[in-house]
């Protein structure tokens, strides 16, 4: 008598694990978790690529030292071609 309880209780709960699983894959598990794997792969080689970019690039060059920084906003005015 105990063993009918207890095959009982087994398939029961394989009938619900296995009822978790289709409804998984009907909703679209599989590819969510993929496409949330690929997402995240993208943002670490972004980072890195970002990171070698930044590490490769020189800070001097001959007498030029980086970037200038502006000196006018130019948002509110756009320099002319002739210097003014």
């Amino acid at each position: 008598m105990a063993t009918m309880g207890t095959a009982v209780a087994v398939v029961g709960t394989g009938t619900v694990v296995g009822g978790g699983s289709a409804l998984d894959n009907m909703r679209g598990g599989p590819e969510k978790r993929e496409g949330a794997r690929v997402t995240e792969i993208r943002k670490i080689v972004q980072e890195e690529v970002a990171n070698a970019l930044i590490q490769a690039w020189p800070t001097t060059s001959g007498p030029v030292k980086g970037t200038p920084v502006p000196t006018q906003n130019y948002r509110k005015q756009v320099p002319l071609e002739n210097g003014n």
